[in-house]
């Protein structure tokens, strides 16, 4: 398969897979409590996965400065080093936090504390500047969506970044930023159990990318988390917040979405692919506009998911047999 993609108008050119970082900014929480982590992690691991997804042909990474309170772009930062120059990294604004007790403290959506929170990604990530910059406030209002896209078009014109994207499951949302000139994507939930229609023909239509969050499906794609299967306290998924599905509060996975997965997976594990290698063969087939930004917080996570995409997407016969059994 063609293993690049362009991100929307901008020419900036990506790995068709992205790898996201939201695990690897390790554990944080609401003021209430609520983990809003994957747990406990090993940063030198995670700077290993880094380099070695780099190695295997990812060029895009995805964070945002909440994942961790900010620990996740410095981990990226660090991996990085000298090549920076070889990679697009995405990041994200609009929650507020305090770096020092790893918590969740806000959101703010004004132009001012756009700016501010540029400035501090940029010396976290250790650079100067942002390939994509993202509003990270799925359901903020659009006329000041409107005033903060206008902020990222002034961001592009001091070179403090190259692109702006929405991260929202709101089409008409996404629309609002795409009328920028340099509006590249729009991020968005979509997986083979989660489809995004109206997402991906926006897309289509106004040529953006649509970088997939939660491409796995929060692990319920990679086969590894059954029925009755708890996780750690730090885990978000161990006490999940009402907009993430396929949870059960204490007891891991949902048996339906685990029988669904089941369902799929002869598709999904065909020439040889791995069942999450299969759940991003599936996105690929579905978009050509399609960017998974699955997560990672080990080498062999990064080497599995790197390893799809020399199997490319799946057949538009799996696709069809995919909708058949899910009943779409």
């Amino acid at each position: 398969m063609e293993t690049k993609r362009t991100l929307g108008r901008t020419g900036i050119g990506v790995s068709a897979l992205g790898f996201g970082c939201w695990a690897i900014g390790g554990e944080w929480e609401s003021v209430d409590g609520q983990p809003l982590g994957w747990g406990k992690v090993d940063d030198e691991e995670s700077i290993r996965a880094i380099r070695r997804a780099l190695d295997l042909g990812v060029t895009f990474f995805d964070t945002a400065d909440t994942y961790g309170a900010g620990h996740s772009e410095r981990v990226l930062g660090r991996a990085l080093g000298k090549r920076r120059a070889d990679v697009v990294v995405a990041t994200k604004w609009g929650n507020v936090f305090d770096e020092e007790t790893r918590t969740l403290t806000g959101a703010d959506d004004s132009v001012q504390y756009a700016r501010r929170a540029l400035t501090a990604s940029l010396k976290r990530l250790d650079t100067d500047h942002i390939d994509l910059y993202q509003l990270h406030l799925s359901d903020a209002d659009p006329e000041r969506a409107a005033e903060l896209r206008d902020a990222c078009e002034e961001f592009v014109r001091e070179g403090l970044i190259r692109a702006y994207a929405w991260s929202t499951d709101d089409p008409a949302r996404a629309a609002v930023f795409a009328q920028g000139e340099h509006c590249a994507a729009v991020q968005h939930m979509a997986n083979v159990l989660q489809d995004a229609p109206e997402m991906f023909a926006l897309c289509a239509e106004l040529e953006l990318a649509a970088i997939n969050r939660s491409p796995l499906a929060m692990g319920l794609l990679t086969g590894k988390r059954r029925t009755g299967q708890a996780l750690e306290a730090g885990d978000i998924r161990s006490r999940p917040p009402q907009w993430l599905q396929g949870f059960e509060d204490g007891s891991g996975a949902d048996p339906e979405w685990v029988a669904r997965v089941d369902a799929l997976k002869d598709i999904l594990t065909s020439d040889g692919r791995t069942l999450g290698q299969g759940a991003l063969a599936w996105l690929w087939a579905r978009s050509p506009h399609a960017v998974p930004i699955p997560g990672f917080r080990s080498v062999a996570q990064a080497e599995q998911n790197a390893g799809a995409l020399a199997k490319g997407p799946l057949s538009a016969e799996q696709v069809a047999e995919v909708d058949r059994i899910l009943g779409r």
